[in-house]
């Protein structure tokens, strides 16, 4: 007899955490955590406590669930209702995630169908659909290398700016690839614990540079002189104009004709910038970039600092760390999505961290599987596919992702 596909995973998944279950990490403070988990069947168990990581581990192998969560909270009373719990603070929690981040490969791979019409189309999903005017989508999205860089990019940009600009150690710090399309960052320490709402917001705009000043906005363009620019920020300044200007100074050093039409930034700007290249950066620390070269003006300059501002800021999920009782993936539980674990990144060595290798749970076995639609793909050392309607044999693991991706069902 041939399992359903939901069967199929589950099986697998309680195989997973009868075998290894060491791979799944207790958080710290674990008596004082709730615990939420999404089951196969369709319904969420919430308000759960545990008193140890046996307890923890004992619960799933016996309800096996799609997907395991703990508080970044703690509470007196982790099994109360919410109102009773008795809150005691809180972890910092960053999500940042694939799905916020613009690339041009989802145009490649992630595909959206409308639920009114049964329209598809490729990349972006449409606020409507362009046929019927429907509002609800299937999404169908996938974890490609190139999603997966983006997210890691964002996510060392991130921990750059907490180690160095909030003063966290590394010891308080821990990456996590999530599963599926990016990672989590925590941060454990008894100096944020008990920040509230607001103070958490403060810590999301400032990584987010949003509110950022440099300056330009007090002044009117159209009376600008050189002499009443603002102050150019410094290389060597902390924060974010010692960043922001590193970048411009990248940008001025660098740029091509492409990056200045990329900005709106008329042919005889770009070009009074690339002629004088020279003297901007050399009066980087005498008078300022914005000084040195004639005709280029407020507008332009606030253009390039507003830019590379953007491109520095973090691409986070600013819901999940103002949220104060949020659940976050169980490090080490499968990823209902993917069929991949979530992993630890050593903040250390998070440049050379392969998620797509990390991350695989189910190393032994095959599967077939009937592929509907699904993109090449890279799992460990082997690539698979393209496939397209087409009944093939794979590894429990890319078997497993593929179904899981809605991509293929199990094969008779």
């Amino acid at each position: 007899m041939v399992l359903s596909s939901s069967a199929f995973v589950k099986k697998r998944f309680a195989e997973y955490y009868q075998e290894e279950s060491s791979s799944v990490s207790s958080p710290s403070l674990i008596e004082r955590r709730e615990f939420g988990f999404a089951l196969f069947e369709g319904s969420m168990v919430r308000h759960e406590g545990f008193s140890g990581g046996e307890g923890l581990k004992t619960f799933l192998q016996t309800r096996v669930p799609s997907d395991a969560y703990f508080s970044c909270a703690y509470y007196e009373d982790p099994e109360a209702e919410m109102d009773r719990k008795g809150w005691l603070g809180a972890d910092l929690i960053f999500d940042i995630d694939a799905d916020h981040l613009t690339s041009s490969c989802g145009k490649i791979h992630d595909n959206w169908t409308c639920g009114r019409c049964g329209f598809c189309g490729k990349g972006l999903v449409p606020e409507k659909c362009p046929v019927c005017g429907g509002e609800k989508f299937e999404v169908k999205t996938w974890p490609c290398e190139e999603c997966l860089q983006s997210a890691k990019d964002e996510t060392v940009a991130l921990l750059e700016m907490l180690l160095e600009d909030f003063g966290f150690s590394k010891g308080d710090l821990h990456a996590f690839f999530s599963g599926h399309r990016g990672y989590h960052v925590h941060v454990e320490n008894e100096t944020i614990r008990e920040l509230d709402v607001s103070a958490r917001k403060e810590i999301v705009d400032y990584v987010c540079g949003l509110g950022l000043d440099m300056g330009f906005s007090s002044l009117d363009r159209r009376h600008q002189s050189k002499s009443s620019f603002p102050n150019a920020p410094r290389l060597g300044d902390p924060g974010w104009r010692g960043r922001i200007a590193r970048c411009m100074h990248d940008f001025v050093l660098t740029g091509k004709q492409e990056c200045y039409a990329e900005l709106g930034l008329k042919r005889s700007l770009a070009d009074a910038i690339s002629l004088n290249k020279e003297a901007i950066l050399k009066s980087w620390d005498d008078v300022g970039p914005y000084r040195a070269v004639k005709g280029v003006g407020f507008a332009t300059w606030k253009r390039i600092v507003d830019s590379c501002a953007d491109s520095l800021s973090a691409k986070v999920d600013t819901v999940v760390t103002t949220d104060i009782h949020r659940l976050i993936r169980l490090a080490g539980a499968l990823h209902g999505k993917t069929g991949l674990r979530k992993v630890e990144a050593p903040i250390s060595s998070i440049d050379t961290f392969d998620p797509l290798k990390s991350a695989v749970a189910f190393k032994k076995g095959t599967a077939c599987v009937f592929v509907s639609d699904a993109p090449k793909f890279r799992l460990g050392d082997e690539a698979f596919g393209p496939y397209r309607n087409r009944k093939v044999e794979l590894p429990t693991a890319a078997a497993i992702l593929l179904i899981c991706k809605k991509r293929a069902e199990v094969a008779d």
